[in-house]
């Protein structure tokens, strides 16, 4: 299994024939450290004999700007590797470019998904995976949001006068500098890989913050903007819908009301199917076991729970690349 990381997007794949290209988009904040959060169900798609590109993006309440960005750099770093190949797979640009493209999404990288679907028109996947599908309200998303920006942006004044705060703005990009530089000389390649996505997951913090203090109270387009939308403009002629039996703030239902119709319009296809799991079902990670002195029932009942989690994932992965094997040829 290879990763490697090319113009800030992440590849991955195995040694196994290659079927098709994955543009895999994350939930908000966690899809920028995919190596912590997505890693097991990002290497079992790779091992299906995919190429697993995982698309970041910036965390906003804009969800249209976030979706036009994703559109936008993944083509471009698509353009390049079409034109280019990725030598270090050993797959030429001819290779690379008799590859059809699907999408996976999960979380808010589903609802990404589906709007960059409905914005778009060209260069569209042939096929969206949109898993644990969720558009809801900030406020509900967040409870007492509305009552959260107001409250930041009174105290933000204090806060700024802080000299500690002022000295420490100052040295933070040296210092965080220094410590990376310092921690990265002495790990392993793959170790300094997670370091730098967690720079990333940092980098979003105060973006998102800035916009609270500024009274955003609202995701934009709205949830009920976003439904008009994909009833009339959604262009992605095949979609499977994903949801857990155990996700209590799944939406997908609501999205297939609303997917269908506008499919049903051009010939295409919306299916749904209901798997064991929860919400972070995709961002359950493979154990590594550690045998201790003493191996106790609570062991053995906490190593058969995880075991049940990462099955879930692992269903996961091999329904998303059976529907995917529909739509190869």
């Amino acid at each position: 299994m290879e990763m490697t990381t090319f113009s800030n997007f992440n590849f991955t794949l195995s040694s196994k024939n290659t079927r098709a290209i994955i543009k895999f988009i994350g939930g908000a904040f966690i899809g920028a450290i995919p190596q912590l959060t997505y890693g097991y169900l990002i290497e079992l798609l790779a091992k299906e004999g995919f190429i697993v590109v995982v698309v970041p993006y910036n965390v906003t309440f804009d969800h249209s700007q976030a979706a036009k960005q994703v559109y936008e750099s993944f083509h471009t770093c698509l353009n390049t590797i079409l034109t280019s190949g990725l030598p270090q797979f050993n797959l030429s640009p001819a290779q690379l470019g008799d590859l059809p493209l699907f999408s996976v999404g999960h979380s808010n990288g589903a609802l990404l998904q589906v709007l960059t679907g409905s914005l778009f028109s060209e260069k569209l996947p042939k096929a969206n995976a949109v898993i644990a599908y969720n558009n809801r309200p900030a406020t509900e998303a967040v409870p007492y949001f509305e009552q959260l920006g107001p409250a930041v942006s009174q105290m933000m004044p204090v806060v700024e006068a802080n000299p500690i705060l002022s000295l420490a703005r100052i040295a933070q990009g040296d210092a965080w500098k220094m410590m990376l530089d310092t921690v990265g000389s002495v790990l392993q390649e793959s170790e300094q890989e997670v370091l730098n996505s967690l720079t990333k997951f940092v980098d979003q913090l105060p973006l998102v913050f800035n916009e609270v203090t500024q009274g955003v109270s609202e995701f934009k387009p709205t949830p009920s903007e976003n439904r008009d939308c994909f009833k009339i403009s959604y262009n992605v002629k095949h979609t499977l819908l994903v949801k857990f039996n155990s996700d209590t703030i799944d939406e997908t239902n609501i999205l297939e009301e609303t997917l269908t119709p506008r499919v049903n319009s051009f010939g295409g296809t919306v299916e749904k199917v209901e798997l064991s799991g929860n919400h972070i079902t995709p961002c359950i990670q493979e154990p590594r076991w550690q045998v201790g002195k003493l191996y106790t029932p609570a062991d053995a009942v906490a190593q058969r729970l995880k075991s049940l989690s990462v099955s879930d994932t692992r269903i996961l992965a091999r329904t998303i690349s059976d529907w995917f094997k529909r739509f190869e040829d």
